[in-house]
């Protein structure tokens, strides 16, 4: 295999079995795209702007060894459909785990759970401040979830267990692309940005950077997804 499509092939498999599943019968998220696009291009944007920043300030970087070679500004194209991909498949697991699954009863686990993270997070960020990979990280996602919890925001049960189902994924993809599984490096971490702890070969904070993608990811997916359901409920109500 050429190794320039090393990080292609991992957003290739992220999505290619979630969007298939899409347009079955059992699962046909396919019928809520419109739901799940909007949010997603526009919080691909906020993530890849930030990616951009961090890429030129040095907090990471990409090999052009295991890309193959199409930039926007400093990033390669695979990064940015790392966005897409990651984001749909999670948005698919979540659609299947609410059409499916009850999670109410762990609401109030679920909160407080959140609330202690957040607390936690806050003050790590805040005693890292120069780490910026890890004070960004933290602080912008002990934000969201508080104010989620604040909200009252009846999906967070349903985020946090598909939250853990999709870790593991997510630690093969991003193993993969840290060098875990293969001898190859795709992604590259500056040690002076980051507390400095490994799971294997990927960052503490890669967890909580993913969590904060998907989450607000979900949130946009549930605004859209809700707002279309009352429509389709008052249209037949009028009827």
């Amino acid at each position: 295999m050429n190794e320039k499509y090393t990080y292609l092939l991992v957003d290739f498999f992220c999505i290619i079995f979630p969007l298939i599943f899409s347009f079955t019968s059992k699962f046909d998220f396919y019928k809520h795209w419109r739901s799940f696009i909007i949010p997603c291009f526009s919080i691909a944007t906020f993530f890849i702007v930030w990616d951009i920043v961090f890429t030129y300030l040095g907090v990471w970087s990409f090999s052009d060894k295991y890309t193959i070679g199409i930039k926007l500004i400093n990033l390669p194209i695979e990064e940015i459909l790392f966005f897409i991909c990651i984001p749909y498949a999670c948005g698919f697991s979540y659609y299947c785990f609410k059409k499916y699954f009850k999670f109410e009863r762990l609401n109030k686990f679920t909160n407080w759970f959140y609330i202690v993270l957040s607390v936690a997070l806050l003050a790590v960020g805040f005693l890292n401040i120069t780490r910026l990979y890890t004070s960004v990280t933290f602080i912008l996602l002990a934000l969201v979830l508080l104010y989620l919890v604040y909200r009252k925001t009846n999906y967070l049960s349903i985020f946090f267990v598909c939250y853990l189902f999709i870790l593991i994924p997510f630690f093969i993809s991003n193993g993969i692309l840290t060098g875990s599984f293969i001898d190859r490096v795709v992604v590259s971490y500056n040690d002076n940005h980051n507390l400095g702890i490994r799971m294997l070969t990927i960052p503490f904070e890669d967890t909580f950077y993913g969590m904060l993608l998907l989450l607000l990811n979900t949130v946009g997916f549930e605004y859209f997804y809700s707002r279309k359901k009352k429509k389709i409920t008052s249209f037949q109500s009028t009827q």
